[in-house]
């Protein structure tokens, strides 16, 4: 008797570069470090997949971006999450930073957005987390808010230093998509909210599937093509299952890796 091999789910890389602020150069700190964040792979693994962090290739690394094809990663992996972290450049979206501390990431941006393309080529599910979904929306041909608090005033807090997964926010789906689909009798729930960029033009053929209902920021995203591309603002990962004041993400997990399977099967 044979059993079906589980799904092996790529990650793109978070990276930490050694001119880091803060951070003494010394020892490991001195090396350009590409890493999986634990909780990512734990909730991937309770969902029964395995997951395959995808590193990145810059212009310093030994490996040049012509010696790797990342259609071969989409090829040989069942999905892809694109994970939180560093911002988006705002250049990768046609601005220019209007503060240092916003510059973000191009090299993460242009690593993640080839990966994008090639998964959605391959026509495999891509899920994006935090920057995760904005870098989606860039990808797409959307624009970012860099900094919601200098530029929406008004707005929610949606990050509090200090405070990290730990500060949350309501969420509003949208009647009739998808995402709304997976919680029946739900009209939304508490979420955690770490980002202080946000959405600003939804990227052409995509719909907003859940807004902040205090300024409407929108909080997940789905793309109408061919494949299943979506994304949400918060960060499902650091959800506990049981906790009843936050939203259980499982189902938001099992949609994706249903549509790996789908995919492996196809």
């Amino acid at each position: 008797m044979t059993t079906a091999r589980p799904l092996l789910i790529g990650a793109s890389a978070r990276i930490y570069y050694p001119d880091d602020p803060g951070q003494p150069a010394t020892g490991v700190w001195s090396k350009t470090l590409h890493y999986l964040e634990q909780g990512v792979a734990h909730w991937l693994l309770a969902g029964g997949a395995l997951p395959v962090m995808v590193p990145a290739v810059d212009a310093e690394s030994i490996v040049k971006r012509s010696e790797i094809n990342l259609h071969h990663y989409a090829a040989a992996l069942d999905g892809l999450v694109l994970q939180g972290g560093n911002d988006v450049a705002p250049e990768s979206y046609g601005e220019t930073p209007l503060h240092d501390d916003w510059h973000g990431d191009r090299v993460r941006d242009r690593y993640e957005i080839d990966l994008i393309r090639a998964f959605v080529a391959a026509g495999k599910p891509v899920f994006g987390i935090c920057r995760g979904l904005q870098v989606l929306n860039v990808a797409f041909g959307g624009t970012l808010v860099q900094d919601i608090e200098t530029q929406r005033p008004q707005s929610q807090v949606h990050r509090v230093l200090g405070r990290y997964e730990h500060h949350h926010h309501e969420v509003e789906f949208v009647p009739g998509t998808r995402l709304a689909g997976l919680f029946p009798g739900l009209a939304g729930g508490n979420t955690n909210s770490i980002h202080h960029q946000g959405i600003k033009d939804l990227a052409p053929d995509f719909i907003a599937e859940a807004h902040c209902p205090a300024d409407v920021l929108v909080e997940a995203a789905r793309w109408r093509g061919a494949s299943f591309v979506a994304g949400v603002q918060w960060h499902p990962e650091f959800h506990l299952p049981d906790d009843p004041h936050t939203l259980d993400d499982r189902a938001i997990l099992g949609d994706f890796l249903d549509a790996a399977r789908a995919a492996q099967t196809a």
